[in-house]
């Protein structure tokens, strides 16, 4: 009897695991209908077929359920992705061009002893052979080419590109998408903002493209990168605008888009472009351990580019405007000092001679907050102002002086060229660095709180160093916040080698370990001023020191003087 109760049992279970399978099959094999062995593509697993120890044969279709028991198979709907940008990408591409340049290399540069092979080697013959001609070329030369991209923004011919792609070129070739090439000449470049303009001939009016406004743009905004990677023509890369005004210390205006879009070599120069087919960035630069695209990567922004690119085809060259001050960031210390809320804006550390602002409209010490209507979040945004402003133009400056804020009327001169500027080591006619605002040295510390660089960084001599020429009557000495005093005399001034333009109080001695001491303060430093205040000796620096603790201050804001003269203000913590 068991073998009677368990047979009906098993054929049951094998119908109901049948029409089970060819439920499944029917449901599933409209998705699946093109996946077979037959066209499986190389290296794709396909589906392992059934096999006959797991599956039962399938038995003739049962007859057809009842109406209500009949459920409808709906195909399904395929997923297309996201929206394509092909249409747009199809009328941008024709703009977009391939820069090729070259230029003679001497076959001599750089090149050092030709290498030897082993004695017995079986290549020796060959090896030598090859480095013995090689060495009766010497002092020939050859042709060393580089790819980049470009775009057309005229018509008539114009072409916008990094400076980088076509530095030092004695050869420039566009190459367009069509296959058409034309040569081109270099209309004008700016290394600060490593933009360059190029113009060519062309026969017909060219596909060109325009600037929008970069500063409508948010994060998280959809962007495409056309360029040409690795010598790949008409390459297209979509990602989004991953931040703004990033500063990667590639020049003083520093204001890139970054974003990730695939950017590659050979993507220099070529445009980023908002969902509208404007450019919005102009690709030139990626983070890159191996060299190529790891979605990071930065772009000019078209607010200041644009103003740029229509400097160097009206002019061939850049005019900028210029204040003539030389500033540093406000730090924390220092916004305390000052009574700010938070640490903002520039901080005036000196006014040119003869610059615009020498009239007395600006002066040291005073916090730059706002200039001709845009606010000055930090320091490196003054220079970017100042430089896009026309020159000649009367603008408003809201500073901050004497803790109140107010509004003075600054004409901007004209910052030299930069190409003069670089002929003459690119420094102002004063000394300091030509950054359209004065900055400080590039081997300063950022918060000017450490000691300068160069030769102002070695310890000035203090007065043991030149027994016999400091009279113990020629100065009161006086110990204030880890600093000795003396008033500035002609003894101190041989001493320490101060110029006579310097006026203060000058520093003897430094106590190691105070908070001089950690602020970069050294022997040989003047006080000039405490707190907006000029010193005139060493208790005139301790009573002011003790005024601002009985006012609360935590910090003493003193403007200090350099043996010749350059100033920079430090924040030292009187607790």
């Amino acid at each position: 009897m068991a073998p009677t109760i368990r047979s009906p049992f098993r054929r049951t279970l094998a119908l109901m695991a049948s029409a089970a399978i060819l439920a499944q099959a029917g449901v599933s094999g409209i998705a699946y209908a093109q996946t077979t062995p037959e066209t499986t593509a190389p290296g794709v697993i396909a589906p392992a077929p059934a096999t006959p120890e797991t599956v039962a044969p399938a038995p003739t279709p049962p007859a057809p359920a009842a109406p209500q028991q009949t459920a409808p198979i709906q195909a399904a709907v395929p997923n297309t992705g996201p929206a394509s940008v092909a249409d747009l990408a199809e009328g941008l591409l024709d703009a977009v061009v391939n820069i090729s340049t070259s230029q003679k290399v001497k076959d001599d540069e750089g090149a050092g002893p030709a290498p030897r092979a082993p004695d017995g080697s079986p290549f020796q013959e060959f090896f030598n052979d090859f480095f013995n001609k090689q060495q009766g070329n010497k002092g020939g030369n050859h042709n060393v080419s580089s790819l980049g991209s470009g775009f057309v923004i005229d018509p008539a011919g114009y072409i916008v590109t990094n400076n980088h792609v076509i530095e030092g070129a004695d050869d420039i070739e566009i190459n367009f998408a069509n296959g058409s090439k034309l040569k081109a000449k270099l209309i004008g470049t700016d290394t600060k903002t490593d933009l360059s303009v190029l113009k060519v001939e062309p026969k017909t009016p060219l596909k060109s493209v325009k600037f929008g406004d970069s500063s409508t743009m948010r994060i998280g905004d959809w962007v495409m990168a056309i360029g040409n990677p690795f010598g790949f023509g008409g390459s297209v890369t979509v990602g989004i605008i991953s931040g703004r005004g990033r500063n990667i210390n590639a020049g003083p205006y520093d204001n890139f888009i970054q974003t990730d879009a695939a950017i590659n070599k050979g993507n220099s120069g070529g445009p980023l472009f908002n969902m509208k087919g404007e450019v919005i960035g102009i690709n030139t630069a990626i983070i890159s351990p191996s060299g190529g695209s790891i979605g990071i990567g930065f772009s000019v922004p078209s607010e200041l580019a644009s103003g740029v690119v229509d400097q160097l085809r009206e002019y061939g060259e850049t005019r900028r405007g210029w204040l003539g001050v030389r500033i540093q960031p406000v730090t924390d210390d220092i916004a305390d000092s000052l009574g700010l809320d938070t640490a903002k804006g520039a901080l005036v550390a000196g006014v040119i001679k003869g610059g615009p602002v020498d009239d007395g409209s600006i002066k040291a010490g005073d916090v730059i907050l706002k200039f001709d209507g845009k606010t000055v979040s930090e320091m490196r945004d003054l220079p970017r102002v100042v430089a896009e402003s026309t020159v000649g133009k009367e603008v408003d400056v809201v500073v901050l002086r004497d803790g109140k804020e107010q509004t003075v009327k600054v004409k901007l001169g004209r910052l030299e060229d930069s190409d003069q500027a670089a002929a003459s080591g690119d420094a102002a006619p004063d000394g300091s660095q030509d950054d359209g605002v004065i900055t400080p040295d590039p081997g300063e510390n950022n918060d000017m709180d450490q000691p300068d660089s160069g030769d102002q960084a070695k310890p000035a001599p203090t007065p043991d160093q030149h027994k016999g020429q400091v009279s113990p009557d020629a100065a009161t000495p006086k110990n204030v916040l880890g600093l000795s005093l003396s008033l500035l005399s002609a003894e101190t001034r041989k001493a320490f080698g101060i110029a006579e333009s310097v006026d203060g109080v000058v520093v003897t001695e430094v106590t190691p370990g105070s908070a001089s001491a950690e602020k970069g303060l050294k022997p040989g430093d003047v006080i000039v001023e405490v707190a907006q205040e000029f010193m005139k000796s060493p208790d005139a620096v301790a009573a002011k020191v003790q005024a601002l603790k009985q006012e609360g201050r935590r910090n003493a804001q003193l403007m200090i003087a350099s043996a010749n003269g350059d100033l920079r203000f430090v924040a030292v913590p009187m607790e």
